[in-house]
């Protein structure tokens, strides 16, 4: 009777987590599909459904630009942070030089910088290179890794067994080898992670468009998102049944995404689980 109990009020908590987590998303898509009088009435199930709101929604911007932008943008920052953080944190992993724990420390102590700290100097770095109002800024930084991902990726190597990387250095193996051949097929489900976490901050990201970009044409889905919000503003009329629909659409890739890549990501955080 007691296994009992305590089964229902395992599972009694686990619906009640997933519903927190589900209404979110039900309410979005409810009040996608009401009138504007109705998007705020907190009803899940409409009363009248309202399907020409998603064909607005194509005229309110060029959403699908803005789409394959936000996909380009974020396929572009997701490869350049993977593979520059694993690069970084293989050598952390391997090589054994002096000063090696110290610098890793660096390393990580960067995560301690408030993002609004480097904003105005990076933002200088992109303006003299004649950067600004391009995408490349949106994933460019990407390019010299991240604490955060070195850290994760570190730790993956970490557990690969150093007899692997040795054989392979007494057939003839380079280092370069040793990380291609070696190194990232075994941490493939780090790898994952690290490159479906990016792509979701990418996705999700507005700051960086606000800043960088002001052609439409080159705007994001984040970016181009405000810019129905603002035009909506500026006419002092809302339609939020709009820009409803357009965040659902904006939400449904993430949502794929995540649904091709869980297995990945289970394997992964169990595996860093297990080594502790």
């Amino acid at each position: 009777m007691t296994r009992r109990l305590a089964q229902t009020a395992y599972l009694a908590i686990l619906l009640a987590a997933t519903a927190a987590f589900v209404y979110p998303l039900l309410w979005l898509l409810s009040a996608s599909l009401k009138p504007k009088s109705d998007v705020f009435d907190n009803r899940l199930i409409p009363e009248t459904i309202q399907w020409s709101n998603f064909v607005e929604v194509w005229q309110a911007g060029p959403v699908l630009r803005w789409l394959v932008n936000s996909v380009t943008v974020g396929i572009m920052a997701a490869t350049a942070v993977t593979l520059s953080s694993a690069l970084v944190a293989f050598g952390f992993a391997y090589f054994r030089f002096r000063g090696r724990n110290l610098l890793f420390g660096l390393v990580l102590s960067t995560m301690m910088l408030p993002g609004a700290v480097t904003m105005i100097p990076v933002y200088l770095i992109w303006n003299k290179l004649g950067m600004v109002d391009t995408q490349v800024p949106l994933w460019g930084q990407n390019l010299f890794g991240t604490a955060f991902y070195i850290f994760l990726l570190r730790q993956f190597f970490l557990g690969v067994p150093r007899e692997l990387f040795e054989a392979a250095r007494v057939d003839g193996c380079s280092y370069f080898g040793l990380f291609r051949r070696i190194a990232l097929p075994l941490c493939a489900p780090a790898l994952v992670i690290v490159f479906v976490f990016e792509l979701k901050a990418s996705w999700s990201d507005l700051m960086r468009p606000l800043i960088y970009l002001q052609t439409p044409e080159y705007f994001t889905m984040p970016r181009g998102l405000k810019q129905i919000v603002d035009a909506y503003a500026l006419s002092g009329e809302y339609h939020w049944e709009i820009a409803m629909a357009a965040t659902l659409i904006a939400t449904v890739p993430m949502i794929i995404a995540f649904a091709f890549a869980q297995r990945q990501i289970i394997d992964g955080l169990a595996t860093s689980a297990t080594k502790g």
